[in-house]
């Protein structure tokens, strides 16, 4: 068994765990082992990361998507799990089941510091409604650990008491506090309409965090027009982006301009949607297959419903841009639609 994920240095590192964390996920993963036997695949017939299959992110909605080994030891207990938000009462919505918290904290640790800092260094504030009336979202889990980690007083949710939000940062930029802040896209847009005057916040050192989603609030937009609308209300250069979902324990951020990099046990791959089994180049749209290592003991290879490219500006280092969803997919709270 690959040790520890987090140690991924190399290419090679990856290739290696990607392949053992395949066969593990083969035997003990009782749908994703129907999938790949489905497909007519042999586990000994995948060589490379290439190789391997991505299960459709769908079967999370229908399907128990967990290790048995994890699974058998916990029938006398529910099991822990995160679920999606959904935009309405009819819709089915998917279940991660989570056997190991302390992966999924680790993960969300390790890839904040790489991208943002110490999380021990900023004050984070959430303005995440919808995400906050759900008990099961993974993302109020990360910030929700986020804040425990900073420590600071002065952390908490917002839901749509904008008022309060304004008057906390006014004070903390008086005090010359680091803020993260945490907002669901519509939230955002729905604040920044708020009667406040903006343009009398003077913040040194201000972070505002998107997490994507419209749910339906507001007029779908792609995610440069979005940037475009934060950037001037806020009056920030840059808008901060965090890419993660449900199904998954990682999260890929972007520091600007709609251009993602992951941590080194995450991978994002650009398949074509006329064939599942082929990939695009760089500069080429497609849908989204994504990596995530962390998703030990439920699925580590998964085919999303998202549109993205590799940013082929990017020579020195891996980074991808998401452009939006699959026209015939469910509208999702970690994208937006292609206008």
């Amino acid at each position: 068994m690959f040790k520890n994920i987090f140690n991924i240095k190399s290419e090679a590192d990856f290739q290696a765990a990607c392949l053992e964390t395949f066969l593990y996920q083969y035997e003990n993963v009782e749908v994703y082992r129907k999938f790949v036997d489905f497909l007519g695949k042999k586990p000994s017939e995948i060589k490379q990361v290439l190789d391997i299959p991505f299960l459709p992110i769908e079967m999370f909605k229908n399907h128990l998507v967990l290790d048995k080994v994890f699974g058998s030891a916990q029938t006398d207990k529910p099991l822990s799990y995160f679920q999606s938000s959904g935009t309405n009462q009819i819709q089915t919505r998917s279940k991660h089941y989570i056997a190991d918290f302390n992966l999924y904290e680790e993960s969300i640790y390790k890839s904040f510091e790489q991208f943002i800092g110490k999380p021990e260094d900023y004050i984070f504030l959430g303005l995440l409604p919808n995400y906050s009336e759900n008990p099961h979202s993974s993302l109020i889990y990360m910030v929700d650990f986020l804040m425990k980690k900073s420590g600071k007083p002065e952390n908490g949710y917002f839901l749509y008491n904008h008022q309060e939000l304004f008057e906390l940062l006014q004070k903390l930029g008086q005090e010359n506090k680091k803020i993260i802040l945490f907002g669901v896209s519509f939230a955002l847009l729905d604040f920044l309409d708020s009667k406040n005057d903006f343009t009398t916040l003077q913040i040194n050192d201000f972070t505002v965090i998107e997490t994507g989603g419209m749910k339906g609030r507001k007029e779908e937009m792609t995610k440069d027009e979005l940037l475009k609308i934060l950037q001037k209300g806020f009056g920030t250069d840059k808008i901060f982006s965090e890419y993660s979902m449900t199904e998954l324990l990682s999260q890929a951020y972007s520091l600007g301009e709609n251009i993602y990099e992951t941590p080194n046990w995450m991978r994002v791959l650009i398949r074509n949607t006329e064939d599942p089994f082929s990939y695009m180049e760089a500069g080429r749209t497609g849908a989204i297959n994504i990596i995530d290592l962390a998703n030990r003991h439920s699925c580590s290879f998964i085919a999303t419903q998202d549109l993205g490219r590799f940013d082929y500006a990017q020579r020195d280092k891996i980074t991808f841009q998401v452009l939006g969803r699959i026209d015939h997919s469910d509208i999702r709270g970690c994208s937006l639609l292609v206008s």
